[in-house]
């Protein structure tokens, strides 16, 4: 079964997300990655930025949600994923792929704006949860992917083959602008 834009908004809602609308793929620009890399496996000279080593949490920590959502606000915002009113993109699965174990064919980029009261780790959303994680642990993991507007840089929040969760920031083309810093709190 496929989801609507209302169903994405009302699954994103806990989270803290307001759901803007569902970007058409020919509208979104991404920073370039060069052939045969992901996000993933971008180095830094691809304009890869990492957590700081205190924000990488094991998928079992105590403080794995703190330390997650605190790297993520970290890059988010020293690195530019924020226009002035905290929207960016958001790809999600339009698939309902928890229930069917399919979707790959149905992601969508989707503006969202980042509310003042947020939470991407307790709140649990399905859209934000890594399926990769389940194969070493029963606990609520998130992973997700956003973009700013502009296309100027993506994240990752992301599960690795250690076990650990971090964010990865893609910035390729470091023009010299400042990011911005919205009021926003953790």
């Amino acid at each position: 079964m496929t989801l609507t834009d209302a169903d994405v908004a009302a699954l994103l809602a806990p989270a803290g997300l307001h759901f803007i609308k569902r970007m058409n793929q020919e509208d979104v620009r991404l920073p370039p990655l060069p052939p045969g890399h992901s996000a993933a496996s971008a180095g830094p000279e691809h304009g890869r930025f990492d957590s700081h080593p205190d924000e990488i949490a094991d998928v079992d920590d105590a403080d794995m949600p703190d330390k997650v959502n605190a790297g993520w606000f970290r890059m988010a915002t020293e690195h530019g994923l924020f226009n002035d009113d905290r929207e960016f993109l958001l790809s999600v699965c339009y698939a309902r792929y928890w229930e069917t174990g399919t979707g790959d064919d149905d992601i969508a980029w989707v503006q969202v704006r980042l509310l003042d009261k947020w939470d991407f780790v307790a709140s649990e959303v399905e859209l934000l949860r890594s399926y990769m994680a389940e194969l070493s642990t029963a606990r609520f993991v998130p992973e997700f992917t956003m973009a700013s507007l502009d296309g100027w840089m993506m994240m990752d929040t992301t599960v690795w083959g250690n076990d650990t969760v971090s964010t990865i920031v893609i910035r390729p083309h470091d023009d010299g602008r400042t990011p911005r810093a919205p009021g926003v709190s953790v």
